[in-house]
C-alpha cells in the first residue's frame, strides 16, 4: 500500500512541470467532464418525468434543453481536453527528457554509463515509447489527475443511487473497485512480461543497422550475410514475443471471468429498480436516473486505462534508480570547485585562464569497473609545462587509459593524478577540461558543417582567423578547396549538399578541432593516435606543423608510429601498466632496451626508399 501511495505521489509531482495555470485549466475540464454523466442522468430523468406528466409538447422544451446543454458540455469538454493534454505532455515530457539529458550528460565520469544496467535504465527512463506498453511521465501524471477528478464524478453518481436506496452504492462501487484491481493486476503482469523479454528485443534491434545502413550494409552484401542477419533478428524477436503471446491468450480467457464482476451487480440493480418501476413504487424518471448513474460508476473504472500510470511509474522509477546508479559511479553534475582550505599549500583552483600546468601521475593504479584486470600498476609519470611528451607501447598496455584519467573520465583506483600539485579529484573538473584539447582514437563524426565540427565546444561567434589557422596547421586546406559549400558543407551524405570524408580527412578535421581549442585557450593538447588514418607523408607534415604552432601548450602524444614521436622532448614507454623507459629518442636508442627494439622493427618496414634522417625532411 505504501508503495502504491509513493508511486501516485511520484506521478503527481511530475505535473509541476506543466505549470499551475495549465493544471488548473485541465483539472477544471476533467472535473466538469466527470460530472457530465451524472448531470446527464438527472437531465434524462427530468425529461422522462416531463414526458410522463406533460399534456403539451411545449412543456418538455425545458428538459430537452437541459439534456442538450449537458450533451453539449460533454462534447465541449472532450474538445478542450485534447489540446490541453497535448500542451501538458509537451511540457512534462520535455522537462523530463531535459532532466534525463543533464543527468546522463553532465557527470564528470563515464564509468557508470558503460554499465549494461545503467544503459537499460536509460532506455526505460528516456520517455520515448517504442512499444504500446510503455508510457511517458505525462501519460501517467495526466491519467492520475483524471482518476482523481473521476472520483468526484463517481461520488455524484452515488448520490443519485442513494436517491433510490443507499444499499445500491456498495452493490455497485465494490464490484467496480474489484474490477479495477483485477485490471491493474492483469496489466502489471503484461508489463512485467514485456520487460523480461526486452533484452531479446534489444538484441534484435542491434542487428538492424546491418540491414538498413550503408556502412554495415557493405559487409552484409559482400559476405552474403543478409539472410543470416534476418534469421538472427527473427530468432530474438520470437524469443521476446512468444511468451507475450502466450500470456495474452491466458489473459483473454481471464477477461471472460472478469465479465460477471460487471454484469451481475448491474443486472441486480437493473432488476430491482425495474421491478420497482413496474409496481409503481418508483417513477420511470427515478428508475432512469438510477440505471444511468449505476453505469456511470462503472465507466469511471472501465475506461480509465491503468496502463498509463503503470507504464509511467516504471519510467519514473527507472529515473530514480538511474540517478542513484550515476551517483554511485560519480556525481551526476559537474564537480564543484574545492574550497580554498582543501587545496594544497601554494596551489590554486584550476581555471580556464591558467597557463600550461604541471601534470603528475603519482603511483597511479587503475582497474576498469566490473573487471579484475589491472590496467595501470603504480604508474608514475611527470609532464612539465610546455613539454611535448610521447607515450608509446604495445596494444592494451593502458596508453588510452592514461588519457581518460587525465580528463577525469575515470578516477584512479590507487594513487592520484595531480595538476600543479593538487589532486585532480579535488579540482573543478569542468574548468580543468576547458584547458584540455583531446583527440581520441575513436573520435565522433558529427553530421554538422565542417566549421561546426572544428569549433565544437566553443559556443558563440566563430573566430574565423583561429579557424583558418587551425585548418592550415592540420593540413586541411586541400580538403576545404574541394568542398562544394566551403566551410558550410555538411559532413554527411544524408544532408543536403553534404559530403562524406575519408578516414584520413576526418582525422585532419579532428586535429583541426583540437588545434582550434588550443588557439581558443586550451593549454594541454592530448593526441591519442591522431594520425592513424593518415599516410606517412601527410602524418609527418601535420606533426611538423603541430610542433611549430603549439605555442606554450603542453602536448601529450600517443602513437604506434615511433617515427612520429621521435621529436618529442621526452618519450615514455609503457609496459605491464608501468613506465619502464623514459627519455629522449636518442637516450632511449642508446639505452638499447625495448624502445630500441620496437624502433628497429618499424624501421625495417620503411627501409625501401627511406632513411633515418628526419631532420633532412625524409622519413623512416
Amino acid at each position: 500500500m505504501a508503495t502504491l501511495i509513493t508511486d501516485r505521489i511520484l506521478l503527481l509531482k511530475a505535473l509541476r512541470a506543466a505549470g499551475p495555470t495549465l493544471i488548473v485549466a485541465i483539472s477544471a475540464v476533467l472535473l466538469i467532464a466527470s460530472l457530465v454523466p451524472t448531470a446527464t442522468a438527472v437531465a434524462v430523468a427530468y425529461l422522462v418525468s416531463s414526458v410522463e406528466h406533460a399534456s403539451a409538447s411545449a412543456l418538455i422544451l425545458l428538459p430537452l434543453l437541459a439534456f442538450a446543454v449537458m450533451t453539449g458540455i460533454g462534447h465541449l469538454m472532450d474538445a478542450a481536453k485534447e489540446p490541453l493534454f497535448y500542451l501538458a505532455r509537451v511540457r512534462i515530457d520535455g522537462a523530463h527528457r531535459w532532466s534525463l539529458t543533464r543527468l546522463t550528460g553532465s557527470g564528470p565520469g563515464i564509468g557508470a554509463l558503460e554499465s549494461p544496467q545503467v544503459q537499460g535504465l536509460v532506455r526505460e527512463a528516456r520517455a520515448d515509447p517504442d512499444n504500446w506498453t510503455q508510457r511517458t511521465p505525462a501519460d501517467g501524471a495526466l491519467a492520475q489527475l483524471d482518476a482523481i477528478t473521476a472520483v468526484v464524478g463517481m461520488a455524484a453518481a452515488c448520490l443519485v443511487l442513494a436517491r433510490y436506496a443507499w444499499w445500491l452504492i456498495p452493490i455497485i462501487v465494490v464490484p467496480a473497485f474489484l474490477y479495477r484491481s483485477l485490471e491493474r493486476r492483469r496489466n502489471l503482469e503484461w508489463y512485467l512480461q514485456w520487460q523480461r523479454g526486452m533484452h531479446e528485443g534489444l538484441r534484435s534491434e542491434k542487428w538492424e543497422p546491418a540491414i538498413v545502413s550503408s556502412g554495415e550494409g557493405k559487409e552484409t552484401r559482400i559476405f552474403g550475410l543478409a539472410a543470416w542477419v534476418v534469421q538472427r533478428m527473427q530468432h530474438h524477436t520470437r524469443a521476446m514475443f512468444e511468451p507475450v503471446w502466450a500470456l495474452g491468450g491466458r489473459q483473454l480467457r481471464q477477461q471472460w471471468i472478469q465479465l460477471p464482476v460487471i454484469v451481475l451487480p448491474l443486472t441486480l440493480v437493473y432488476a430491482v429498480v425495474s421491478d420497482g418501476a413496474a409496481d409503481g413504487r418508483v417513477t420511470a424518471a427515478v428508475a432512469t436516473a438510477v440505471l444511468t448513474a449505476a453505469w456511470a460508476v462503472f465507466q469511471v473504472f472501465i475506461y480509465n486505462d491503468v496502463r498509463d500510470p503503470v507504464g509511467a511509474i516504471a519510467c519514473l522509477r527507472a529515473t530514480v534508480e538511474l540517478r542513484n546508479a550515476l551517483a554511485d559511479g560519480g556525481p551526476a553534475a559537474p564537480t564543484a570547485p574545492a574550497p580554498a582550505a582543501a587545496q594544497p599549500p601554494g596551489t590554486a583552483p584550476v581555471t580556464a585562464a591558467a597557463g600550461a600546468p604541471e601534470i603528475r601521475f603519482d603511483e597511479v593504479s587503475f582497474t576498469y569497473p566490473r573487471t579484475e584486470r589491472l590496467i595501470l600498476d603504480r604508474l608514475s609519470l611527470d609532464v612539465r609545462p610546455g613539454e611535448l611528451v610521447g607515450i608509446v607501447g604495445l596494444n592494451g598496455v593502458g596508453k588510452s587509459t592514461i588519457i581518460k584519467l587525465l580528463a577525469g573520465l575515470y578516477q584512479p583506483t590507487g594513487g592520484r593524478v595531480c595538476v600543479d600539485g593538487a589532486d585532480l579529484r579535488e579540482l573543478d573538473v569542468t574548468a580543468w577540461r576547458r584547458r584540455l584539447a583531446i583527440v581520441y582514437q575513436d573520435f565522433i563524426r558529427y553530421h554538422l558543417s565542417i566549421a561546426d565540427n572544428i569549433t565544437l565546444g566553443h559556443p558563440g561567434e566563430i573566430d574565423r582567423a583561429a579557424l583558418e589557422a587551425a585548418a592550415r596547421d592540420a593540413g586541411l586546406e586541400p580538403v576545404l578547396a574541394e568542398l562544394p559549400l566551403g566551410w558550410d558543407t555538411p559532413l554527411s551524405r544524408d544532408r543536403t549538399d553534404g559530403v562524406e570524408l575519408s578516414g584520413g580527412q576526418w582525422q585532419q578535421v579532428v586535429l583541426a578541432r583540437a588545434l582550434y581549442a588550443v588557439r581558443m585557450g586550451a593549454r594541454v593538447l592530448v593526441l591519442d593516435e591522431p594520425t592513424a588514418h593518415l599516410d606517412v607523408l601527410t602524418e609527418f607534415d601535420v606533426f611538423q606543423r603541430l610542433v611549430a604552432h603549439k605555442g606554450d601548450a603542453t602536448v601529450v602524444l600517443i602513437s604506434h608510429r615511433l617515427s612520429t614521436v621521435r621529436q618529442a622532448d621526452r618519450i615514455a614507454l609503457i609496459e605491464h601498466g608501468k613506465v619502464t623507459e623514459s627519455g629522449s629518442h636518442d637516450e632511449l636508442m642508446a639505452l638499447g632496451g625495448a624502445y630500441e627494439q620496437l624502433f628497429a622493427i618499424q624501421a625495417q618496414r620503411f627501409s625501401q626508399g627511406y632513411d633515418d634522417r628526419i631532420e633532412e625532411g625524409e622519413l623512416l
